[in-house]
């Protein structure tokens, strides 16, 4: 779930939110159909939309429900993997939220530093988040089957992706700004209008939906599936007037190459999946009663 700014009401309250909006987010031109408010990110130019501006904040607006869907699925995904191959569920399942909501704070603290390029930034950090959640059942699987010990890597992917799922409201609230400046109020309360909704998807998704019928490791690697190509799809159809040539090519690039790994993991996934299932029945007794 992406981590969300609390907004307190009044003038001070207009104050704090503003600070949190984009460094890069001074108001432009008075803006016509498909032209934002907001200044280009490196030469002060108009932000040139593909479509009106409200469209496109729909289309941001969506992007942060399905990434928060994503966010929950990497989330509920760790705490079963934790629970399925370390055992002990409620020690387990305080760390790894704990660690992950401790992570979030870290990324959104770092995305300071990433909103001059938001759109760039924005389109890596999902390509990441994406590789991170969906090949962590790959990682944890194969720990468990070579080492027969997974808490060092369960905990540094909780960390990672929670690192990640921080950084996205910072850049997300510069992106929607940009495309129409408003009061940072009310874009905080329509981000976090999006992010839990999109949670509250994921949250009901993963038991219903992906879990039996896809299991825990396909789950996961269609779900990063689903993340790369929501990312990809903000930064290079809705943001691609901030995009050079050689940015867009590379990003391209990156999102068809996670999204392919991802796709080629759970294709061939199945034998990895079916040696941990016969290594997780044949370990001591007195092991799984934990």
């Amino acid at each position: 779930m992406i981590d969300s700014t609390e907004v307190p009401a009044g003038r001070a309250a207009a104050g704090r939110s503003a600070a949190m909006a984009s460094a890069g987010d001074p108001a432009g031109a008075a803006a016509g159909p498909g032209t934002g408010t907001g200044a280009g990110e490196d030469d002060g130019r108009p932000l040139i939309l593909p479509v009106r501006p409200v469209v496109g904040r729909w289309v941001v607006l969506s992007a942060v429900f399905v990434c928060a869907a994503c966010g929950l699925v990497y989330e509920l995904v760790l705490v079963a993997l934790a629970d399925y191959l370390v055992g002990d569920t409620v020690t387990q399942t305080s760390v790894v939220l704990s660690l992950m909501v401790f992570a979030m704070g870290l990324g959104s603290l770092g995305a300071k530093r990433l909103r001059l390029r938001a759109s760039r930034n924005f389109g890596l950090i999902e390509a990441l988040l994406a590789l991170a959640g969906g090949g962590s059942a790959i990682a944890l699987h194969a720990c468990w089957l070579w080492f027969g010990e997974v808490r060092p890597v369960l905990f540094g992917c909780a960390l990672a992706i929670g690192v990640l799922i921080g950084a996205e409201m910072p850049l997300l609230m510069t992106l929607i700004q940009r495309i129409r400046k408003q009061d940072p109020g009310g874009a905080v309360a329509d981000l976090s209008a999006a992010d839990y909704v999109g949670a509250l998807l994921g949250g009901l998704a993963f038991p219903f939906l992906l879990l039996p019928f896809l299991g825990r490791l396909n789950a996961a690697l269609l779900t990063g599936v689903v993340n790369v190509l929501a990312g990809g799809a903000v930064v290079l159809w809705l943001f691609r007037g901030d995009l050079g040539g050689r940015a867009r090519l590379s990003l391209f690039a990156v999102n068809t190459a996670v999204a392919g790994a991802l796709i080629t993991g759970a294709l061939l996934g199945g034998p990895l999946e079916a040696a941990t299932a016969r290594a997780v029945e044949d370990r001591p007794a007195a092991e799984t009663a934990r």
